[in-house]
């Protein structure tokens, strides 16, 4: 459950935004192939060529709606406990949705993570039964073998993700039942994103002597998955440790206040002559009648050709005000960190509440953040000191004034 860019949007469902990647096209293309030319012809012979691509389509779309169903389940019970969801994108590998937050405890994260191989599995025994009724009304035929096929790949997705392997649900019921035995969310997230590492490494070497031994392409994608476990751990490891290191913060503590904003007619080449020229700024949100109106960052005033910088006004290449993430100085950190994705380069503005503009929050405010509470070290009882001794910090990467 993560986040993925460049995907087609295609539309919602209870609110959730539902997006594809291209590289799906790489799942459908394997599965009807492999259905067209492998499974229903060795055990539906005698059919046309047409009626086996009809009939593997049909599983590749109704398979990429079984893992839109197991990721909506992990969605809308993520909401329910009060976890903002982001999206879900369709990949290469599956599916992705998108949560931006934490599970507040062990039940609500052992819930959130069961729900998806549930459902699964509940598709899974749904498309076995319908098989078995449409084979006892109508025999054998490619309408039993698409019901029957889909019974299977859902029953093997619910096992598959079960595996106690982050980022695998199974590592995240693991992490749960940790959690809940110890009491330390850190340590049990992990030792799950470490157990994902291990399976990752075991898929690889597997895939490997499969391909040695004349396991063909079936090896090499079961090396892929391997590595792609083992990415995603190594980085769910690292931002549980990023979590851990900036717990207790609060976003007044560390943003940077008073930013440079802009006024969103201005035009691209009067902010560079103006402000991006003589001032240390990579971040500028665009303020019209008191109220944020959209982000502008240095790398979106960069991509501006050079002849268009006259003409084309900031509020043309700003992130618009809907996307993006906002929040209030009482805000936890950790709790801002999941929003802070998409078009605004990793920043958040922060507002009162009046909604006017107060500081922003910066990639290098919370890099510094990370080091500054690694200096000032562990308090009485092991606890790590915040805010450092002297008072609040303040960043001074993006200081600036208000317009």
């Amino acid at each position: 459950m993560g986040a993925l860019g460049g995907s087609i949007p295609l539309g919602r469902i209870g609110g959730i935004r539902i997006g594809v990647n291209v590289s799906v096209l790489v799942i459908v293309a394997i599965v009807v192939v492999g259905l067209t030319l492998g499974l229903f012809p060795d055990v539906y012979p005698g059919r046309s060529l047409a009626a086996y691509l009809a009939a593997g389509l049909i599983s590749a779309v109704l398979l990429l709606a079984s893992l839109l169903v197991h990721e909506l389940s992990h969605a809308l019970v993520a909401r329910r406990n009060g976890i903002e969801v982001g999206g879900i994108t369709l990949w290469l590998l599956g599916g992705v949705a998108q949560l931006r937050g934490e599970p507040r405890t062990p039940a609500a994260d052992l819930l959130i993570a069961v729900v998806g191989p549930l459902a699964s599995l509940a598709l899974g025994v749904v498309s076995g039964l319908v098989a078995l009724v449409l084979a006892n009304a109508i025999g054998a035929g490619l309408v039993v073998g698409v019901c029957a096929y889909l019974a299977g790949i859902n029953v093997l997705l619910a096992v598959f993700n079960l595996i106690p392997a982050a980022p695998l649900d199974g590592g995240r019921v693991l992490r749960a039942a940790l959690w809940w035995r110890t009491g330390d969310r850190v340590r049990s997230a992990i030792t799950a994103a470490r157990a994902g590492r291990a399976f990752g490494f075991l898929l690889i070497v597997g895939g490997v002597l499969m391909f040695v031994f004349g396991g063909g392409f079936d090896g090499l994608w079961l090396a892929l998955i391997g590595l792609f476990l083992i990415s995603a751990a190594r980085a769910e490891e690292q931002q549980t440790r990023i979590n851990a290191a900036l717990s207790g913060i609060q976003v007044g503590e560390i943003m940077t206040p008073r930013p440079t904003v802009a006024d969103p007619q201005q035009s691209v080449g009067e902010l560079i002559d103006e402000t991006v020229l003589t001032h240390r700024f990579s971040t500028y949100p665009l303020v019209r009648d008191g109220r944020l109106a959209g982000l502008v960052t240095l790398n979106r005033v960069r991509a501006v050709p050079p002849g268009e910088r006259g003409s084309r006004r900031l509020a043309d290449i700003a992130c618009p005000r809907g996307e993006v993430p906002t929040t209030h100085p009482k805000e936890h950190l950790v709790d801002l960190l999941p929003r802070m994705a998409g078009c605004t380069d990793g920043r958040a503005v922060v507002l009162d509440d009046d909604q006017r503009v107060l500081g922003v929050v910066t990639p290098s405010d919370i890099s510094r953040a990370v080091q500054v509470k690694e200096l000032n070290g562990p308090g009485p009882g092991g606890h790590t000191r915040w805010p450092p001794r002297g008072g609040d910090l303040v960043s001074h990467g993006e200081r600036g004034r208000a317009a």
